[in-house]
């Protein structure tokens, strides 16, 4: 089972192409972050990425056109 479930992220962002897109930038970021510093990180960046979206901890702003 997939937690924390889609409806559940999907409840914080409008579209899964939006949401897949959101998850794959913050995984970048954390592994970076983790690369510079040479630290080892139990939890996939992937995973990390999810549970702060999920949480309400990640921010999503859209800029208007």
């Amino acid at each position: 089972m997939l937690y924390p479930s889609l409806a559940s992220l999907l409840a914080q962002v409008d579209s899964r192409y939006l949401l897949v897109n959101i998850i794959a930038r913050r995984a970048r970021e954390l592994s970076g972050l983790s690369n510079d510093r040479d630290d080892y990180y139990c939890e996939k960046p992937v995973s990390q990425a999810i549970e702060e979206i999920s949480a309400g901890d990640l921010r999503i702003t859209i800029p208007d056109e």
